[in-house]
C-alpha cells in the first residue's frame, strides 16, 4: 500500500471548500438551482490563494464534487502546483447537503438569518437540513463511504478533494469520532483548507484494509489572509453578505 514518506500506513488529503460564491447571482435567479453557481472573482482569487499555498505539494489524485464551484475551485488550485498535475475526478457522493423548507426568501438577509444555526441541531435524531431537507445523517452516511472508498484505493497518499461547508464539518466530526454532535464547532471559510492524515493496516481477518486512526493535522486555513484579520462573521455570514471582502 502506498504511504506518506516515512511511514507505514499513512495517507494525507487536503480537504478544502469552494471558494465565494453568490447565491443571488443572475444564475440562480433564472434557474433557481443553486447547484450551477459558479465562483466570484473574489472566489476565484480564493482558489489561486490555495493553490499557492499548495504549490509544491505533489498529489496523487484530485477529486471534486462535481458543483461547478467545487470544479473552479479545484482547477484553479491545480493550475498553481509545480509538481505533476493529476486528473481532476468527481464524486457526487460529496456534494454539499440538500436543503429546503426554509419558508419564503426574499433577500440576503432571510437566507442568512435561516442559514446562520443550521449546523447546530445536527445531533438530534432525525435532524435536517430545512423541514424538507435532507437528514444530516444520510448526508453523513454518503460523505463518509466516499472518503473511505478513496482510504481504501490503491496507488496514492497524498490526495486534493475539495467539496463543501456542509460535507466538510460532516467528514472532520467523523474524524474526531463525535460525528453530527461535533460539526457544529468546525467553521469552513470558503477555499480554506484542512489537513486530514489516517492510518490504514492491514485488517485483521485477513481481507483487505482497515482504518486504525485519524488524525487532523489542519482546520480552516485560509492562505488568503492566515490569521484571519477583519473575518469577523461566520462562513455563512460572509457567504451571504453584501460585501464578503
Amino acid at each position: 500500500m502506498s504511504a506518506l514518506p516515512g511511514t507505514t500506513g499513512r495517507r494525507r488529503i487536503y480537504l478544502m471548500r469552494h471558494g465565494h460564491v453568490d447565491y443571488f447571482s443572475s444564475i440562480v435567479r433564472e434557474t433557481g438551482d443553486t447547484s450551477l453557481v459558479p465562483l466570484t472573482d473574489l472566489g476565484q482569487a480564493q482558489a489561486t490563494a490555495g493553490g499557492k499555498a499548495l504549490a509544491h505539494v505533489t498529489f496523487d489524485r484530485a477529486i471534486c464534487s462535481g458543483y461547478p464551484r467545487t470544479e473552479q475551485t479545484a482547477r484553479g488550485v491545480l493550475a498553481e502546483l509545480d509538481t505533476p498535475v493529476p486528473e481532476l475526478e468527481v464524486d457526487k457522493r460529496l456534494v454539499e447537503l440538500h436543503g429546503g423548507g426554509f419558508g419564503p426568501i426574499n433577500d440576503r438577509d432571510d437566507i442568512a438569518a435561516v442559514m446562520t444555526f443550521a449546523f447546530d441541531q445536527a445531533g438530534r435524531p432525525g435532524a435536517r437540513m430545512g423541514p424538507e431537507g435532507e437528514a444530516f445523517a444520510d448526508a453523513l452516511d454518503r460523505a463518509v463511504e466516499g472518503f473511505t472508498d478513496l482510504l481504501m484505493s490503491p496507488g496514492w497518499h497524498t490526495a486534493l478533494v475539495v467539496a463543501h461547508e456542509g460535507i466538510n464539518r460532516l467528514l472532520l466530526g467523523w474524524c474526531t469520532g463525535n460525528g453530527l454532535n461535533a460539526i457544529q464547532s468546525f467553521e469552513q471559510d470558503p477555499a480554506c483548507i484542512n489537513i486530514i492524515d489516517v492510518d490504514l493496516a492491514p485488517a485483521e481477518s485477513g481481507e483487505g484494509t482497515e482504518i486504525l486512526r485519524k488524525i487532523i493535522k489542519a482546520v480552516n486555513v485560509t492562505p488568503y489572509n492566515y490569521v484571519k484579520h477583519g473575518m469577523n462573521m461566520t462562513s455563512l455570514e460572509a457567504i451571504f453578505a453584501r460585501d464578503p471582502a
